[in-house]
Formats: structure tokens, sequence, C-alpha cells
């Protein structure tokens, strides 16, 4: 509920009716904004120190996993939580609690105890993500603070367990767009994929409220990763935090796309730009995950393609423009991994579709339509 479009909105108002003094309204978040486990007793069922940290939990999803050790036999587990100011949460924070049997329930309370959510704290051992992601498993989320629901896509474990791997933007595009439906959104379920579902991503108008701001367009993307809604008006390339732990080295993406550009390309100012056409833009990164001071990593918009924790990574050289299902392909180049990091989790990858290669800066064509299906990762045999 990291609703700060809404805060910020609330700001204006009171701003324009100074001089009306009134009490300060109790909040009404309920939210656990990151989850740790502190203790040398309990390092060892961890591969690194940064893995007992679950920072920027997403707002859309209320699983919070821990990867632990494969084989770990675990005593009770004492979590502790940041929330929301003024939300208070049960069981309590630093409260030892039995994980052997599955995940247990936190639910927390806003300060205004309006409002109520219900985690699922878990400690999963550590497991790769699906060689194929076909897209066939999506949610309706809902935004309350105007009631817009748009699509989150998942994933399940080898043992059935669901994995929420998959961010996009639509969290942000959420907040200017009241009682939207999910085929509205810029990235959406569709049932005419390559086979079965499918992902249309749109790049769309942010709206009067997105100009105003410098952000004309909202590109349609979808990504490993989480989406840092707190981020998203004031710094928007850090609201991308891309990449999932993996153990085995990635070397080739394939996949199934359609795609058409729109019609008129602009510029973040929303200028055209004559003879210039849209691009959609599908890549992959394979980075380390943790910096020299044992510091967790993720990259974000700024530095996905700069940061020197880089390995390898790949990209679709060119999407020509088709209405037919067509087969792309990109190999990963760079440096290969350590086998003892790969082993204990020291790297992470992320996967990126975008309608508009550059609709992180705000440039692209309205209108621009990129479906995606049928995607998968091979690996390096070990």
């Amino acid at each position: 509920m990291k609703n700060c479009f809404w805060t910020c909105v609330a700001a204006c108002a009171a701003m324009l009716t100074a001089g009306c003094i009134k009490e300060e309204p109790k909040n009404n978040e309920c939210d656990i904004v990151s989850a740790w486990v502190e203790g040398e007793e309990y390092a060892e069922f961890f591969f690194q120190p940064s893995q007992m940290r679950v920072e920027n939990v997403p707002s859309n999803s209320n699983d919070i996993v821990f990867t632990v050790r494969t084989g770990s036999v675990l005593p009770p587990m004492a979590v502790w939580f940041e929330l929301t100011p003024g939300a208070t949460i049960e069981p309590a924070s630093g409260s030892p609690q039995d994980f052997s049997q599955g995940a247990v329930e936190y639910t927390v309370r806003s300060e205004d105890g309006e409002w109520s959510r219900t985690y699922r704290v878990s400690f999963r051992e550590a497991q790769s993500p699906s060689y194929t992601f076909s897209f066939e498993h999506v949610d309706s989320a809902l935004n309350e603070g105007n009631n817009s629901y748009y699509n989150v896509f998942y994933e399940f474990d080898a043992d059935g367990t669901r994995r929420d791997i998959w961010a996009s933007g639509n969290p942000g595009v959420a907040l200017i767009n009241p009682a939207w439906h999910t085929w509205q959104f810029p990235t959406h379920s569709v049932d005419d994929g390559y086979q079965g579902r499918g992902v249309c991503l749109t790049t769309q108008s942010a709206g009067a409220l997105g100009a105003m701001m410098g952000k004309p367009i909202a590109a349609g993307n979808l990504f490993i990763g989480a989406f840092n809604i707190s981020a998203v008006l004031f710094d928007p390339l850090r609201a991308t935090e891309f990449g999932t732990p993996i153990d085995r080295e990635p070397v080739k993406v394939s996949g199934w796309y359609k795609y058409q550009p729109g019609a008129v390309f602009t510029d973040a100012q929303m200028n055209e730009v004559p003879g210039r056409t849209d691009v959609a833009s599908i890549y992959a990164v394979f980075f380390r995950n943790e910096d020299a001071e044992g510091n967790s990593v993720v990259l974000d918009g700024e530095n996905v393609w700069t940061s020197d924790l880089i390995v390898s990574k790949a990209r679709v050289d060119t999407l020509p423009p088709t209405d037919h299902w067509t087969r792309f392909e990109m190999v990963f180049e760079g440096n290969n991994a350590d086998p003892a990091t790969l082993a204990s989790l020291g790297y992470s990858m992320t996967l990126v579709f975008s309608s508009s290669k550059g609709g992180d800066l705000f440039e692209g064509a309205i209108g621009s339509s990129l479906h995606v299906d049928e995607v998968k990762v091979e690996y390096k045999e070990h």
C-alpha cells in the first residue's frame, strides 16, 4: 500500500489549506518494508550474510522468502521487521517461530486500526528459476488507493511453491489511473499466446500528471526482480530492482515474440522525432549479488548495463516488426562464473522485456506493442 503518490497529493492539499490546523491523522499503511534474521546462531543456515535480510519488500507481494542451504534443519527462527510508521505486527517482531512445516503468517495492522494485511514468511532451500517461462500463472492485484487492478505474473518451484520473481511498472501506473482494469495496463496477460497464455507489453500515455512530472509515457515492461514503488515518482530508474539469485550459469535465452511499433516516436518532452521508429528490447544480465563489503546487491535502471559486478549479458540485436509469432534467441557474452560462488548463490540473473527500448528515458511511441511467450533459459553444464 505504499501509496506515495497519494501522500504527495495530501501534502499539496494541506499546503493549500494552511490556516486550518488539524490533528495529524494516523497512518493507514500496513506494510512490511524489510525483514531480517540476526545472530551468529542462525548464520550457518545461509550461504552469505546478505541473504539474512530481505530489503524493499514489493508492495504487491504478500510473500517474504529467505533462501537457506540445502538440507537445513531449522530451529525456531526469530524474524525482525521494519514496518510502515505506526503499524503493528502479530506475531511480534523478533519472536521465535517454527518455520519447519512451511510458511508462518504475520498480520500487520495500520496505526489507525482500519487496515490490515497478512504476509507469509518462509525459509526455502535454494532453487534456481525454471528453465521455461510460459506465463500461464497470473493474478490480479488491487491498488487499494484507487481501486485499479493490474496483472502480476509468478512461477512455481519444482516442489510446487509459488515464486513471485516477475515484476513490472504496473504498480506505478496504478497510482495515477483510478479504476483501471487489468487489460488497460501497459503489462497484462493475453489468452492468445504462442501456447496458451502470453504477455502483452504496450507503451501508453502517462496522462497529464506524467507529462507534468516529465514522465509522459509508460512503456510496457516485465522483468525478473522487484518494483520499488517508493522510488517511482522521484527516482524512476531506481524503481526497477533487477535480479534473483541463481545457482546455474545461463548461456542462452530463446522464445517467441510479436511486435508492432507505434506510429509517432516522441522524446521525453513529448516532441515528435521525425524519421525515428520505436524498437522493442529483450535482454538478460548475469551478475554478482554481493559487493566487496558483503552487502546485498540488486541492479537498477541506472547500472544494469554498467555495473562492475556484471559477469555476462545477452541482448537480442533486432526485433523486426511482425504480426506472427517469431522466434528470438540471444547468447550470453562475458566472463565465466566462479563455481564456488555459483554454488553459494552468489550470482543473480535478470531477464527484461520492454515495448520501447528507450522507455526508461520516457522516449518511445505510444501504441508500441510487444507480445512474448514460451521463453527458455539454457544453462551451462557443470
